[in-house]
C-alpha cells in the first residue's frame, strides 16, 4: 500500500506524524511519502518534500514564494506519477494543496482531506472544489460537519487530534525549578506563532507588552514555547527585555502550557493546545496592512479564535490587527493574572470547549478512513 501525505507547517506536520504512525501500525509496510517536515519524517514517511521554504501566512507574502511552490508541486505531482499512491491525504495547507489535489484528481487518485481548511470563514467558494475533488472530507471541530454535509461533501467528525497528542512530561514545581524560575510566582505563556512572518509583526508587540504587566503584577515571570525550526534571534526582543524572567523552551509545549496561570498566544492551532490545557489566554494577531485591506471582505466570520468559534460566542479576548496593541495585550494579560473569578470562569468555558473537540481516538479513526479509501483504490 502507497500512501502520499501533504503537510505546510508545524501543526500539519504533527497531525501528519501522528497519522503516518498510525497507518504503520496497522499496515506496517505501507509506504508513506510526500511533503511534510520532521515529524512525518520521524514517523517513518519518506520526504519528496520539506515544506520548511513554504511556510509562511498572508496573501502578500504567498506572492512572494510562488516560484518556489510551483516548483514543489510539479515535484511531487512527479512523484505521484511514478508511484501511483493509493490514496492522497491532504493536511490542511488550503492554497498549496487545493492546487496538488487537483493535479492527483488527474491522474485517478484517490483524495482524502484530513484537517480541512476552514472555508466556512475564508472563501466559502472553495466548498464546490472540495466537494469535486475530495472522495471524504476528515473534519476535527464539531460544527464542521453539518456545513459540509449542507455541501453535499462526503465528511466524517473524526474528533480533534491534540486530545491524544497532549503529553506533559514534568509539573509545573518540577519544571520551572528546572529553567531557574520561581514555582510560586505568576507565570505567563508566550506562544508568539509558528511561521517567521508571525514572529515578525507579534514579537515586537509582546515585548513592548512586558513591562507594562510587570510593573502591575510583581515577581510576573514569562515562558516562551519556541515553535520548531524557528531560530532563537526572533525571540530576542522579548530576551532582552524581560532578562531574567523569561526563558526559552523548545519543543515543550505542553509543558509551558501546563505550568502556566494564563497565556498570551497567537491565534491558530496554539489556541486549541491552550483550550487542551484549560489555559485562561489573550488571542493576538497581525498581517501586513495591505493584507488586512485585502483579505477582510472576504472573511465571512466575525470572531477569529477557536475557543470562541466552537463555543459559539466570544469567551477568550481576542486582539486582531489595530485592537493588537501593548496597552491591550497588557490589559487583558493583567486582568486575567489578577482577577482569580475572571480566570475561573474562563476555565470553566475553556472546560466546555474541551469537551466538544471529540473523544480520544481522532488519529485512530482518521487512519481507519484513510485506509477505508486506499483499500477500495486497489481492490477497484
Amino acid at each position: 500500500m502507497r500512501i502520499m501525505i501533504s503537510c505546510g507547517e508545524a501543526s500539519g506536520d504533527m497531525y501528519a506524524g501522528a497519522l503516518a504512525a498510525e497507518l504503520r501500525r496497522r499496515v506496517p509496510d505501507a509506504e508513506i511519502f510526500g511533503f511534510g517536515g520532521p515529524r512525518l519524517k520521524d514517523a517513518g514517511g519518506r520526504l519528496v518534500a520539506d515544506f520548511a521554504p513554504l511556510s509562511v501566512t498572508g496573501i502578500t507574502e504567498a506572492v512572494k514564494i510562488i516560484p518556489r511552490s510551483f516548483a514543489m508541486l510539479r515535484k511531487l505531482v512527479d512523484a505521484a506519477r511514478e508511484l501511483r499512491p493509493h490514496v492522497f491525504v491532504a493536511i490542511d495547507f488550503p492554497d498549496f494543496n487545493f492546487r496538488l489535489m487537483a493535479a492527483l484528481r488527474r491522474l485517478g487518485i484517490p483524495i482524502v482531506y484530513y484537517v480541512s481548511p476552514q472555508l466556512w470563514a475564508w472563501r466559502p467558494g472553495r466548498m464546490e472544489t472540495m466537494k469535486e475533488y475530495v472522495d471524504r472530507v476528515l473534519v476535527i471541530f464539531p460544527f464542521e460537519e453539518a456545513l459540509y454535509q449542507r455541501a453535499g461533501v462526503n465528511v466524517q467528525f473524526v474528533g480533534h487530534p491534540l486530545v491524544d497528542l497532549i503529553r506533559t512530561g514534568q509539573d509545573r514545581v518540577a519544571f520551572l525549578h528546572d529553567r531557574g524560575l520561581n514555582p510560586e510566582a505568576p507565570t505567563v505563556a508566550l506562544l508568539p506563532g509558528s511561521r517567521r512572518n508571525e514572529l515578525s509583526r507579534i514579537v515586537p508587540i509582546v515585548t513592548q507588552a512586558l513591562p507594562l504587566i510587570r510593573a502591575r503584577v510583581p515577581g510576573v515571570q514569562f515562558v516562551v514555547a519556541c515553535a520548531p525550526g524557528m531560530p532563537d534571534n526572533l525571540f530576542a526582543p522579548l530576551v532582552n527585555e524581560a532578562n531574567q524572567s523569561l526563558v526559552l523552551v523548545r519543543d515543550r509545549t505542553d509543558d509551558v502550557l501546563a505550568s502556566s496561570d494564563i497565556v498570551i498566544t497567537a491565534s491558530g492551532t496554539a489556541t486549541i493546545q491552550a483550550t487542551m490545557h484549560e489555559r485562561p489566554m489573550v488571542v493576538v494577531y497581525k498581517v501586513s496592512p495591505i493584507e488586512y485591506r485585502l483579505g477582510k471582505p472576504l472573511v465571512k466570520v466575525d470572531t477569529f479564535a477557536m475557543p470562541n468559534l466552537v463555543a459559539g460566542k466570544r469567551i477568550v479576548p481576542e486582539l486582531i490587527q489595530d485592537d493588537f496593541t501593548p496597552e491591550r495585550t497588557a490589559e487583558e494579560a493583567i486582568a486575567l493574572l489578577t482577577d482569580v473569578t475572571k480566570r475561573d470562569e474562563m476555565r470553566a468555558a475553556l472546560a466546555h470547549v474541551r469537551q466538544q473537540l471529540g473523544t480520544p481516538g481522532a488519529t485512530a479513526r482518521a487512519a481507519e478512513a484513510v485506509l477505508e479509501v486506499a483499500t477500495s483504490s486497489m481492490s477497484s
